[in-house]
C-alpha cells in the first residue's frame, strides 16, 4: 500500500494549467492510493519574472509591467469552486479519503490574509511553503529566479535562514513542505550541487521544525535525498508526510514506492492507520 499523498495540486491553483481534481482522483483509485490532499496555492506574494524565464501565455493575465519590470501577482483561490468540486469527488470516489488542504506560502509575512482564508477554508491540511526568500521589503523574487542570477550558495542558505523565521513566527501549518525547492532550479552548469556545505544550515531548520512539532514533506518532485530524512530523524523529527506536489494527474503519488524506502531506511514506519503521516520507529 502506498502512503497517502498529502501534496497535490488541481485546476484551483493558478500555476496547474493541466491540473484536474476528478482526473487525479481516478488517478489514485487506479494506482491503490489511500488518500489524497489537495493542497492549493495560496501565494500572496507578488514576483518580478526575468526576462530569461519563460511564462505560459495564460499567466499573462496576472502580469503587470512596471517601470519595466514583469510582476506577477497570484490570483486568489476560488474557494467556493474548490469545494464544491471537493465534495463532487468525494461523492464520485467513496473509497478515496480526499482531504482539503491548502499551501501557504510564506505565511508569516501575510498573518491577517493567512488568518481569514483558513478561517473561511476550514482545510484539513495545512502545508507552510516558502517560494520567496527576498528580505521583506516587498522587493519579492521567486528563488528559482534568484538562485539562478546570483550565487546559488548564498541564496540557499537565505532561503534556509527563511524557513527557520517561518517556523519561529508562523504556527498555524502541520508540515513544512519542500525544503529542498531551490535545488529545482540550481544553475549546475555554474556550480555543482553539494548538500554537505549545506548540512548545518539544513539541520537547522529541521531541529527548528522538531521544537515545533511539525511534520517533514518528503517531496518527490525531484528526490529528497535520504541524507536529509536521516537528520531529520536524529534531529528529533517525529513524522514525515508523502508528498508528490503534483500539477497533473499522471504524477499523483509518483516516486512514493521509493521514498517509502528511503523513509523506512531513514527508521520511520507507517502510522496507526493508511491516512496517518508515517512516524519514528
Amino acid at each position: 500500500m502506498l502512503p497517502p499523498d498529502n501534496h497535490v495540486h488541481s485546476e484551483y491553483s493558478w500555476d496547474a494549467l493541466a491540473g484536474s481534481m476528478e482526473r487525479t482522483c481516478e488517478r489514485a483509485v487506479a494506482i491503490g492510493l489511500p488518500s489524497v490532499a489537495f493542497t492549493e496555492h495560496a501565494d500572496f506574494s507578488i514576483s518580478e519574472l526575468m526576462p530569461e524565464n519563460w511564462y505560459p501565455e495564460q499567466w499573462q493575465r496576472y502580469v503587470e509591467v512596471v517601470d519595466g519590470h514583469s510582476i506577477l501577482t497570484p490570483p486568489a483561490i476560488d474557494l467556493t469552486s474548490y469545494l464544491e468540486t471537493l465534495e463532487r469527488c468525494r461523492d464520485r470516489f467513496p473509497t478515496l479519503r480526499i482531504l482539503s488542504g491548502v499551501e501557504l506560502s510564506e505565511a508569516h509575512w501575510f498573518p491577517a490574509q493567512t488568518a481569514d482564508l483558513l478561517h473561511r477554508g476550514g482545510f484539513q491540511r495545512i502545508l507552510a511553503s516558502l517560494h520567496t526568500s527576498s528580505a521583506r521589503d516587498e522587493d519579492y523574487a521567486d528563488i528559482t529566479a534568484s538562485i539562478k542570477r546570483g550565487d546559488p550558495i548564498a541564496e540557499y542558505r537565505g532561503y534556509l535562514a527563511e524557513a527557520v523565521r517561518l517556523i519561529e513566527e508562523y504556527d498555524g501549518f502541520e508540515v513544512l513542505t519542500h525544503i529542498d525547492y531551490p535545488v529545482r532550479n540550481w544553475p549546475h552548469e555554474r556550480i555543482p550541487f553539494d548538500l554537505s556545505v549545506f548540512e548545518g544550515d539544513i539541520r537547522l531548520v529541521l531541529r527548528t521544525l522538531a521544537s515545533a512539532d511539525k511534520i517533514m514533506e518528503f517531496n518527490t518532485r525531484i528526490p529528497l535525498d535520504p541524507r536529509v530524512v536521516g537528520w531529520w530523524r536524529q534531529e528529533g523529527g517525529k513524522g514525515v508526510s508523502f508528498a508528490s506536489d503534483a500539477h497533473v494527474p499522471e504524477a499523483v503519488a509518483r516516486g512514493f514506492k521509493e521514498a517509502a524506502e528511503v523513509a523506512r531506511a531513514a527508521g520511520f514506519k507507517p502510522g496507526a492507520d493508511l491516512f496517518d503521516f508515517w512516524v519514528r520507529d
